[in-house]
């Protein structure tokens, strides 16, 4: 038999998801009475299925096997933020804790002349907000859209329009991204 506190993390994750037993099922390619058995313990599952559960949620293998509760307030102090790969001269942070629920929030900063990298990208098809928190960026938006921010200055845009970030201000720049709901890695 499998292990009630892992069903239990399971259908805690898919609820902080807000994603049904189908949904989870369809995007771990297996069935809502198997997913639905693994929940109550009626059943284990392989490593390769536990792997396609955790991409489907979001998180990582190992958080299912966690301690920790998988609901509640986290804190991030700022020095132990994980930093994601970001191109020369610039800094990304994870500052949304995994699971990610229903957005996530990254920082980074960027040194003149640095940016998000050469070409623009997409990612998904969420809402996405830029809060220029210090110095000033470039955003570009599509093929026609540059819009130079300074501090306090905020964009809004869709995850699916190709954008790119570059400071071209003399001083540091720090901006926030707020994305919702989040998306695939």
């Amino acid at each position: 038999m499998a292990s009630e506190p892992l069903g239990d993390r399971i259908r805690a994750y898919r609820s902080m998801r807000q994603m049904t037993v189908r949904g989870l099922a369809a995007q771990a390619q297996a069935s809502a009475s198997f997913i639905s058995q693994l929940e109550r313990g009626q059943t284990s599952a392989s490593v390769g299925m536990l792997r396609r559960i955790a991409v489907a949620l979001g998180i990582t293998v190992a958080d299912l096997f966690s301690e920790e509760e998988a609901s509640g307030h986290r804190v991030v102090r700022r020095a132990e933020r994980p930093e994601l790969h970001a191109g020369q001269g610039s800094r990304k942070y994870l500052i949304s804790q995994r699971p990610l629920q229903n957005l996530e929030v990254y920082s980074g900063e960027f040194e003149p002349g640095a940016s998000t990298g050469d070409e623009q990208y997409t990612h998904g098809d969420s809402q996405e907000i830029l809060l220029v928190l210090r110095g000033a960026v470039a955003v570009h938006l599509g093929e026609k859209s540059l819009l130079r921010m300074g501090p306090g200055d905020s964009v809004e845009y869709r995850t699916s329009v190709p954008h790119r970030v570059v400071n071209d201000g003399e001083e540091e720049a720090e901006v926030l991204w707020i994305i919702g709901p989040p998306t695939p890695d």
